[in-house]
């Protein structure tokens, strides 16, 4: 069962010259969300990741479920303004454009094992505001997990000396 059938193309979204990669029929189908869950957990095996971050918001379907068969704790990072408790930021360049992120002051403490998940590794732009949250709160990044990577975008060179795990390649 090939994931890549599961993942629908959408030209022109969010903006003209972007083509955006639709995980709604991968989430739809349970045995490929099913297959994609084995494969992403596949690659934590003695990792000791004490807790998982999803990126809003794509990356909270999986990134829960990742959390649960670890049986460790949940942190979601979200866009401004989202979280109800004191936050820091950080902000970053998209492929159409900027974007802030945010996470509780208290989600990360001192020495933490970490596992940053989202659905897509693009330019790197949002992994490595991720990457600097989670350093600035003293955890210690442990992989950096993806349902997909662009490639030729490049993404990984702004999170390099960080494990990279990417379910599939594009």
């Amino acid at each position: 069962m090939p994931l890549k059938n599961y993942i629908r193309d959408i030209q022109g979204f969010p903006k003209e010259g972007i083509l955006f990669k639709d995980i709604t029929p991968l989430l739809m189908n349970p045995d490929a969300r099913n297959k994609c869950l084995e494969i992403l957990i596949s690659s934590l095996k003695d990792k000791n990741i004490n807790k998982v971050i999803g990126v809003e918001s794509r990356g909270f379907f999986f990134g829960m479920l990742i959390a649960q068969e670890l049986n460790v704790g949940f942190i979601p990072v979200r866009k401004p303004n989202k979280l109800p408790y004191e936050t820091i930021s950080a902000t970053y360049d998209l492929e159409y454009g900027t974007d802030t992120l945010e996470i509780h002051t208290d989600a990360i403490q001192k020495g933490d094992r970490i596992l940053i998940h989202d659905d897509v590794l693009a330019t790197g732009g949002t992994a490595k505001a991720v990457c600097e949250l989670v350093e600035r709160l003293g955890g210690e990044i442990v992989q950096c997990n993806f349902l997909m990577e662009i490639a030729f975008l490049n993404g990984r060179a702004k999170i390099k000396g960080n494990e990279i795990f990417a379910a599939i390649t594009y």
